[in-house]
């Protein structure tokens, strides 16, 4: 039957056809690099990130782009209350987002574009729009034109009128209607500023990802996802910029991811419930994260607590410890090959399972179930009193290869030697800059990994454990 997805625009479960056959346009929005990420961030990293690499393992070839907003208000704010400039918080949070991102399983993309990268073909973008009728300058900011794109709404299933009775006109704003947006702000006096031919300036949020789609993916796509605050008004907006440009259908399938919330309450920032990704993973195996966000269906709801992590590590020890049993059994497997037949059928059984579950609108949950049938099976097979090591070995193979569909690993984890010196140049430059906490913070990631460091006076070097 194939891949069926939930599409926000039609509200529906439908059919998975992209529209060149064998490949996928997948463009997802990134975060705005003002600070570490919190979990709020990580929950669409991991969830896409998991989409891809099922896209990938059901045969098809993913092009894959995510965005960083790497200048805004948030950036601006934080560079003033720091005192540094907009380019060095952005530089250090891009690191950062890496760094934790890639702790929890996350591949990178193919392209992460940074809005400050790709200008020209903004202001490109909003002078097209000005020359086709929808939007206009205003006193040095450029507006989108709401009402002359006939579709907006569609994505959220509002009405122009519903939007237009909650709109309001902010003091500053020169727009002609309350339901136009920003698509370029004027400068304000010693803010970060790009020429245009409306005067110095920065784009508004929303044009960003709809240039930036375009560049690398063209004018139409067949995945755009983000969380599920980001329906309304930034996916609308994009979408009523990209289709007024293009008169093409800007993205075939809109994936939303549910909310966070933490001890049952709303993340937010009036509350002051943040967690930030940088701290959980200090305390907890980021792939324990990973696996507890993957727990729930991508677009439901989430609650996290420090209880449910624990209670998610017992489950997730389960199967790790079913992984190393197998592994501990393998070394004494014979090459026997009678009965085989039926554990094979049974594990091959297995995977058309998963196969089944995660079709169905990526079920993560349900794709995990399958994992522990694995491990019950596995469990159930090393009572045997003679066991094949065609067996073992197949049973290894699918932990692995359903495993890493999921983006988690039941082994060791096992860095390469350009992995290590990366990091090891990381710390030097630490301790350059003498943040002893982060050079100590690696030397001891280093460590658990069973790398052993030995400072010289020939410089660092470094030996497995």
């Amino acid at each position: 039957m194939g891949i069926k997805l939930y599409n926000t625009l039609t509200r529906a479960k439908e059919q998975f056809e992209p529209l060149e056959e064998g490949k996928v346009k997948m463009y997802v929005c990134g975060p705005t690099v003002y600070n570490y990420i919190h979990i709020g961030n990580a929950r669409p990293a991991i969830v896409y990130d998991t989409v891809r690499k099922y896209l990938e393992f059901r045969g098809y070839d993913v092009q894959y782009v995510s965005n960083f907003t790497d200048v805004d208000d948030k950036l601006i704010k934080a560079a003033n209350e720091l005192g540094e400039d907009v380019p060095a918080i952005a530089e250090r949070f891009i690191d950062a987002y890496f760094e934790d991102v890639t702790a929890l399983g996350c591949s990178h993309a193919d392209v992460h574009p940074r809005v400050t990268e790709n200008m020209d073909i903004i202001i490109d973008f909003v002078q097209a729009l000005i020359d086709k009728g929808f939007a206009y300058e205003s006193g040095g900011d450029v507006y989108y034109k709401t009402r002359a794109f006939e579709g907006y709404g569609k994505l959220s299933h509002q009405s122009i009128d519903e939007l237009r009775s909650g709109a309001r006109i902010e003091v500053g704003e020169k727009k002609q209607d309350a339901l136009d947006f920003v698509l370029w702000k004027a400068a304000k006096e010693g803010e970060i500023s790009w020429e245009s031919p409306w005067g110095n300036g920065r784009p508004g949020w929303h044009i960003e990802c709809s240039a930036m789609a375009r560049k690398y993916l063209g004018d139409s796509i067949d995945i755009h996802a983000g969380g599920q605050d980001l329906t309304f008004p930034h996916h609308e907006n994009e979408i009523a910029q990209s289709e007024a440009l293009t008169g093409k259908p800007f993205a075939k399938y809109w994936l939303h991811n549910g909310y966070i919330n933490i001890d049952n309450e709303k993340m937010s920032k009036s509350l002051g419930n943040f967690v930030l990704v940088h701290d959980i993973i200090k305390e907890f195996d980021p792939q324990l994260l990973r696996f507890f966000m993957l727990s729930v269906h991508y677009r439901h709801p989430i609650n996290y607590s420090v209880e449910l992590l624990e209670s998610t590590k017992n489950a997730f020890e389960r199967l790790k410890t079913a992984y190393a049993n197998l592994k501990h059994r393998k070394e004494s497997s014979t090459n026997l090959t009678e009965n085989n037949s039926d554990w094979l059928l049974k594990i091959k059984g297995l995977r058309e399972m998963f196969i089944k579950e995660m079709d169905d609108d990526f079920n993560t949950a349900n794709g995990i179930s399958v994992l522990f049938e694995l491990a019950k099976l596995a469990n159930y097979y090393l009572q045997e009193t003679h066991t094949s090591e065609e067996v073992i070995e197949a049973l290894l193979l699918e932990f692995d290869a359903l495993a890493a569909v999921l983006g988690i690993s039941f082994g060791e984890q096992e860095l390469l030697d350009e992995e290590i010196d990366e990091l090891i140049q990381k710390r030097i430059q630490a301790r350059a800059d003498r943040d002893f906490a982060k050079a100590d913070q690696i030397r001891g990631q280093l460590k658990d990994l069973n790398i052993i460091l030995e400072d010289t006076a020939q410089g660092t070097r470094w030996k497995r454990g």
